[in-house]
């Protein structure tokens, strides 16, 4: 009795442990956005103040006001979201596609191909954004919208993780679609995409995070404000050579992160789903 009392102490006592480290990591990364959202309700000086405060003394909303009025927030705002919609929908298609080819269907060099995929996850995009913007350049899609898609509208992480998910679907299953006579597309279109759902919820949401914050690549192709994205625009107007605004930025960002924060919510249960079934065969 006493060696399980003990055993049951050390028990209470680890996942007392687990418990407080996983709230320190909490709060450590939550704190920061806390912080930005709290902070933006405050005047510029309460910003900058030494040492910092978390609640604004006066709660004011003259930062939206200035946001909504110095940017052209709708073109802005739609930029973002028709580059974003549409870099995800190519995702989900592509990805897919590549992911089930590369799963299912046997075919000369398929091994040497996926490792190929792979080996492009390791280059850094820093490294890419020269020669991408010399082949855009030359292809008439620089300073468009459409040269914002393209160039990521299939990822080489996307292909990876529906690969993974694809290869968990059993062969007898697609075997028996084909001996009732049913083409590649309709196996792919009416049996793999339907039990994909948790996997391609996981690369929306990745996708959709990634492309809606993508700041180098838009600022770099895009030249006139017109095609500006709001990761872009924001950082233009509310960081000057000589002074930042931090009141706009912190409202800017809060402004961003809201579109994320409804997408991830919306699609919460078949992403975790999806991180935990990917890869399991």
């Amino acid at each position: 009795m006493t060696g399980e009392r003990g055993t049951r102490r050390k028990d209470r006592v680890a996942r007392l442990g687990l418990h407080l480290v996983l709230a320190a990591g909490l709060v450590v990364m939550v704190g920061p956005f806390v912080w930005m959202v709290l902070s933006s309700f405050k005047t510029e000086s309460e910003i900058r103040q030494v040492p910092m405060t978390w609640l604004p003394d006066e709660v004011t909303f003259a930062n939206y006001g200035d946001l909504f009025a110095r940017l052209d927030f709708p073109t802005y705002f739609t930029n973002s979201v028709v580059v974003t919609v549409f870099t995800t929908l190519t995702n989900l298609l592509f990805c897919s596609a590549a992911g089930y080819a590369l799963a299912k269907l046997p075919f000369g060099g398929r091994r040497l191909l996926f490792a190929v995929v792979l080996g492009t996850i390791m280059v850094p995009n820093i490294v890419t954004i020269v020669p991408l913007f010399v082949l855009s350049s030359n292809l008439g899609l620089v300073n468009t919208l459409a040269g914002l898609i393209l160039p990521f509208a299939a990822q080489a992480f996307g292909v990876f993780l529906m690969r993974q998910f694809i290869l968990s679907i059993p062969d007898d299953l697609l075997e028996a679609a084909r001996i009732d006579g049913a083409t590649e597309f309709r196996i792919f279109r009416r049996i793999v995409l339907p039990l994909c759902r948790p996997a391609l919820a996981t690369l929306g949401i990745l996708t959709f995070l990634s492309s809606w914050n993508n700041f180098l690549w838009p600022l770099v192709s895009a030249t006139t404000e017109d095609t500006y994205t709001l990761p872009v625009a924001l950082a233009l107007y509310a960081i000057g050579q000589n002074r930042t605004d931090y009141d706009l930025l912190l409202a800017g960002s809060v402004v961003v992160v809201v579109p994320v924060l409804v997408v991830f919510v919306l699609l919460q249960r078949h992403f975790v789903r999806g991180i935990a079934t990917t890869g399991l065969k």
